[in-house]
């Protein structure tokens, strides 16, 4: 019988073939599918598109308002955010109302220069809004970690921020996420309205030369400068150390503060002087010159140099009643050698400072204080003191347990003298040591140093000049018991440095080969801003020259004649000769005029005092020394003194 409902069966075959095919069919429908749904996702693109250029026209006067209104907000914002608080930039703009007017106009300048280059006001509001942001929320962490506040200058250390970020304290904090959305949400609103100018290439060239203008006259031209900064009541008071500084920014707070202080490092800049000249560098050189020294009969010692990164004695200040424990071995070494005080030419950073000053024996105010001296330099070899040892038959070495191309020092210390140089990267697991390298906190524990300097010792067979900057107690300070007792863990990190230095002298004790050391802190650490114990000691630009005094001993495992140590404070840049007279190292002129300036102006920093007025001579022999032609007396030959502009 025929089905009567012609029902239709397949067959088992059938089924087979029916999968089979449409196997084969999927993927090209998936393919399709896919295609509308990117024609979907364009149509939505395209229509969002569509409708930003409509409402480019459509609300052109809201549009009109949000470019005008958006130096101001951003200024705010930048403003706030590194302030962390509403109120207190309330209070700036209620106390100091002429110089938020004069950021205000400087931050529509800068926007007007953007809207030139972009066309296109929400790119240009994306771009300010991102460097005003940075620019604050680096202000807000470098006080944050350091108490000192943000300057252009620190902007060359730009290449090197992922280890500036070991150094720092970085909270990112609700707050801090909320003001980053507000500004978010104004760009957003922004690229939504689409706000445009309409002008031709050449109109939008004449707005950024106009706007470019003035702000580079801000910077460079004092005649422009001075009474723009008088008419909108900058404080433009010379800071002549960090306390003064910050005072500076308390007044100006942060864009003012950044404008004002970028003028005054330009004005700062080196100015060769218009009597420079070899005649006048032989007239300051004319002195008699004590050619007796004979390292005491030909015994030359080894000669180690010890800056302790931010070794300080805090029982300077009697109300901290700081335990003695702390400094313990500092103290025996003291007994059993000679102390003395040190005027250093930084505080709480800057340690290349201190370091130019006892690698060259040449004041860093004779450069102008720069924060980075080594920038200034000529690219030639440098007559630091490394070069003097190694004339005189010295193994020289450079110790630093971090990155070598931290403050470009591989490259540019490549030019001081030194014949091993010897760096220790944990971000790039490299290392010059030939000792094992431990680590106590964040960074490579001082007895590895110490280790090392005695391999050195052992391993050389002529008398060496070594020059280490070590890094252990180098901040962040947050790793003891209690990471948020930042002084606690600063004390017991000296501590440490202690128990590996008395195990370090005890070991040259043991060594059959004359030795002199001298040790001192770079300068005094740096601190947490709002909460430090500099602020709990009511520190000021006006009672901060303990923090410029650094206590140093002198040390040896021989019968060093100390007699020539002076009793009176005297500047980093001295030492060096300090130590000359110590092991009798032959003199030159230079030397003997250095001995010179120690007997007649033992300090030289404007720093630890403004009031002591400039020296020509001491300047320009700086200057002709580092940074010009070097007609002074150099231990390094002559076919090397090729200065390259």
């Amino acid at each position: 019988m025929k089905n009567k409902n012609n029902l239709n069966v397949s067959s088992p075959a059938e089924k087979e073939k029916t999968s089979f095919m449409n196997d084969i069919n999927d993927p090209i429908e998936a393919a399709m599918e896919s295609r509308s749904e990117d024609k979907k996702h364009f149509s939505a693109f395209r229509r969002f598109k569509n409708k930003r250029e409509e409402n480019t026209t459509k609300y052109h006067k809201f549009n009109f308002f949000l470019m005008l209104i958006f130096p101001i907000f951003i200024c705010c914002m930048a403003e706030i955010n590194q302030g962390k608080y509403i109120k207190p930039f309330l209070n700036f703009a209620a106390d100091r109302p002429t110089v938020l007017l004069f950021d205000f106009l400087l931050t529509g300048a800068v926007f007007a220069f953007l809207l030139g280059i972009f066309k296109k006001g929400w790119i240009a509001i994306l771009v300010h809004s991102i460097i005003y942001m940075a620019l604050s929320t680096t202000e807000l962490f470098k006080y944050g970690t350091n108490g000192n506040h943000l300057i252009l200058s620190d902007m060359k250390l730009l290449r090197s921020v992922k280890s500036l970020t070991s150094f720092a304290y970085i909270k990112i904090t609700p707050r801090l996420l909320i003001y980053y959305a507000i500004v978010i949400l104004f760009v957003l609103i922004a690229l939504y309205f689409n706000p445009q100018i309409k002008a031709s290439p050449m109109r939008r060239i004449a707005v950024c030369c106009g706007c470019l203008l003035p702000f580079a006259a801000l910077v460079i031209l004092p005649s422009f400068y001075n009474p723009v900064y008088k008419t909108f009541k900058l404080d433009t008071t010379s800071a002549t150390n960090a306390f003064k500084l910050n005072e500076k920014f308390e007044n100006n707070h942060f864009l003012a503060f950044l404008v004002q202080t970028a003028s005054e490092s330009y004005s700062n800049r080196i100015v060769v002087p218009e009597d420079y000249s070899e005649e006048y560098i032989d007239e300051i050189m004319d002195i008699p010159v004590d050619t007796d020294e004979d390292f005491n009969g030909g015994k030359k010692p080894n000669v180690i140099v010890i800056m302790s990164e931010s070794y300080a004695d805090f029982r300077a200040f009697d109300q901290l009643d700081i335990d003695e424990k702390y400094y313990k071995y500092f103290d025996e070494a003291i007994s059993e050698g000679h102390g003395g005080t040190a005027i250093t030419p930084t505080y709480a950073s800057w340690t290349v400072r201190s370091e130019f000053e006892l690698l060259f024996g040449l004041p860093v105010r004779g450069i102008n204080t720069p924060n980075m001296p080594q920038r200034e330099l000529a690219d030639r070899a440098q007559p630091a003191l490394a070069q003097y040892y190694k004339a005189w038959g010295y193994n020289t070495i450079y110790v630093h347990p971090f990155q070598s191309n931290f403050y470009s020092r591989s490259r540019i210390y490549g030019h001081f003298g030194f014949e091993k140089m010897i760096f220790h990267d944990d971000q790039a697991g490299i290392s010059d040591f030939t000792v094992p390298v431990k680590h106590f906190g964040t960074y490579v524990d001082d007895s590895t140093v110490f280790d090392q300097i005695i391999s050195e010792i052992k391993s050389s067979k002529k008398p060496i000049y070594l020059h280490t900057t070590t890094m252990q107690n180098h901040q962040p300070y947050n790793q003891g018991e209690d990471p948020d007792d930042e002084f606690t863990n600063y004390l017991t990190w000296l501590s440490h440095t202690n128990d590996g230095l008395n195990d370090f002298l005890a070991e040259l004790k043991k060594i059959d080969e004359p030795t002199l050391v001298f040790f001192v802190g770079d300068h005094f650490p740096s601190l947490r801003g709002e909460t430090s114990v500099y602020n709990q000691l009511g520190l000021t630009g006006a009672n901060c020259d303990a923090l410029y005094q650094q206590k140093y001993f002198f040390w040896s495992n021989y019968d060093a004649d100390f007699s020539y140590i002076p009793d009176n404070e005297v500047s980093f840049f001295y030492i060096p000769y300090v130590i000359l007279n110590i092991i009798d190292a032959p003199r030159d002129a230079f030397i003997e005029k250095m001995n010179d300036f120690m007997e007649k102006l033992p300090v030289y920093s404007n720093e630890y005092n403004s009031e002591i007025p400039r020296n020509e001579e001491l300047d320009i022999l700086t200057i002709d020394r580092v940074v010009m032609e070097e007609y002074s007396p150099s231990p390094i030959p002559e076919e090397e003194l090729t200065t390259q502009d």
